[in-house]
């Protein structure tokens, strides 16, 4: 029983598993934020061409 404790303490992988997903979810902020803001720009020159 105590080995599984030492075991436990010292495994690592959950730890790089939750840095991972970490990096994941900055990695989709900064995307969404970068689609939503050309998204703007772009719908707004598409409206311009329409109207010439």
């Amino acid at each position: 029983m105590i080995n599984l404790v030492k075991r436990f303490v010292k495994d690592e992988s959950g730890a790089t598993a939750v840095e991972y997903g970490l990096v994941a979810a900055g990695i989709s902020v900064a995307i969404i934020a970068v689609v939503q803001g050309l998204g703007s720009k772009l719908s707004a020159t598409f409206v311009q061409d329409a109207f010439k």
